[in-house]
C-alpha cells in the first residue's frame, strides 16, 4: 500500500466512513438510533439535520471523541480509537477550542509537536492569506482570524477526513465565504473528505456532492447531491378531488404536499410516468432538504453509494 505523508494508504479509496446501526442514547433518550451509511472516499458531504437531530453525536463518534450505545463505525476500515484513524483524521468543532494565550505561531508549532505529518507550510499559509499575524495571541483576534487559526490546525495535520461541526457558523457571510473557498480548495488539491455539518442549506449546492440528512435521530436521506435530485419531481397542479392528495400521486412516493388555495405542490420519488395535468420541475437542494426535514414520516431513500454492508449492519445490531 502505497504511502500518504502518514504513513498509511492513499485517500480516495474504498470508504471514509461506514457506520452499521450505530446508535447513542443519553439520559434523555436515544440521540441517534439505527444509523448506518456509507460515506466514500474524496467526497464533500454536506451533513444536515435540525438542532438536536444528532449530527453532532454522529461526528463526535467518528472523531472518538464519544462511544456509540449501538452498532459501531470504521473510519478508513479502522475503529475510530486506533491509531491509524487517528492520524488520518482532524476536527474541528464549533467552538474551536484554542489557548488563548499562546501566539498563532506558538499554536502552529504545537500542531507540528503533536502531529507527525504536520505540514507548516500548508498551516503557515491559511493563515497568512487572512493576513493573521503570526506574532499576535490568539485572545486579541477576532472571530474570523481565530476561525482561520483553528483551520491552518486542522489542514496542517494533512488529515484524510476532516469532520466539521459547524465552526463557521458565528461568522458574517463575506468570512464565511472565503473560508469555505479555503476549505474546498485545499480538499481538492489533497483529495480530502470532508464531512461538514451545516445549517446553511443554501451553501450546500455549490460545495457538496454528498450528502447525509439526520431528523429525530434517523438517516433520511443519503447519497450523491445529483442521483438524490435525480430521484426526485416538483410537481405544481390545480387541486380537483376534493381537500387529499390527487389518486394520480398513489402509486408515488410522496414526500411531501403543501396546498395553498386551489393549488397543490408536491415533491414525489416518481415510480414510473406521472398521470395528469402537472408542471413538473426538478427541485434544487434546498427544496429537496426543506421537504424532507418538513415530513419526517416520509420513506428515507438511501442511494446505493451511501449503503453500508448487510451483513456488517446486521452484524453490528445484533451485538
Amino acid at each position: 500500500m502505497s504511502s500518504n505523508g502518514t504513513g498509511f494508504g492513499e485517500p480516495g479509496e474504498g470508504s471514509a466512513i461506514e457506520a452499521y446501526g450505530v446508535g447513542k442514547k443519553y439520559r434523555r433518550g436515544w440521540a441517534l438510533r439505527d444509523c448506518s451509511f456509507r460515506l466514500p472516499a474524496g467526497r464533500i458531504c454536506g451533513l444536515v439535520g435540525p438542532n438536536g437531530a444528532g449530527k453532532t453525536t454522529l461526528l463526535n463518534i467518528a472523531a472518538h471523541l464519544l462511544e456509540p450505545t449501538a452498532g459501531s463505525l470504521r473510519v478508513f476500515g479502522a475503529a475510530p480509537e486506533s491509531k491509524e484513524a487517528n492520524h488520518r483524521t482532524a476536527f474541528l468543532a464549533q467552538e474551536k477550542p484554542l489557548f488563548r494565550r499562546f501566539t498563532v505561531a506558538e499554536t502552529l508549532r504545537m500542531g507540528g509537536e503533536l502531529n507527525p505529518g504536520w505540514d507548516q507550510r500548508a498551516a503557515e499559509s491559511i493563515v497568512r492569506a487572512g493576513n493573521v499575524p503570526l506574532d499576535a495571541k490568539i485572545g486579541t483576534l477576532s472571530g474570523g482570524q481565530r476561525t482561520r487559526v483553528a483551520f491552518a490546525l486542522a489542514f496542517g495535520k494533512r488529515p484524510d477526513l476532516l469532520l466539521l461541526d459547524e465552526p463557521m457558523s458565528d461568522l458574517d457571510p463575506l468570512v464565511r465565504h472565503e473560508m469555505m473557498g479555503t476549505v474546498m480548495a485545499e480538499a481538492a488539491e489533497h483529495g480530502t473528505t470532508v464531512l461538514m455539518s451545516t445549517h446553511m442549506v443554501s451553501e450546500l449546492e455549490d460545495v457538496c456532492d454528498y450528502l447525509l440528512v439526520i431528523a429525530d435521530g434517523g438517516l433520511r436521506l443519503a447519497g450523491e447531491v445529483d442521483e438524490l435530485l435525480a430521484a426526485h419531481t416538483l410537481l405544481n397542479g390545480a387541486r380537483r378531488d376534493g381537500d387529499g392528495v390527487p389518486a394520480a400521486l398513489a402509486p408515488h412516493t410522496i414526500v411531501e404536499s403543501r396546498t395553498s388555495g386551489r393549488q397543490i405542490t408536491a415533491l414525489v420519488r416518481p415510480d414510473g410516468p406521472i398521470d395528469g395535468d402537472w408542471q413538473a420541475d426538478s427541485p434544487n437542494l434546498e427544496e429537496l432538504l426543506l421537504a424532507y426535514l418538513r415530513s419526517p414520516q416520509a420513506p428515507p431513500l438511501i442511494t446505493p453509494s451511501a449503503q453500508a454492508s448487510d451483513r456488517a449492519v446486521a452484524k453490528a445490531v445484533a451485538a
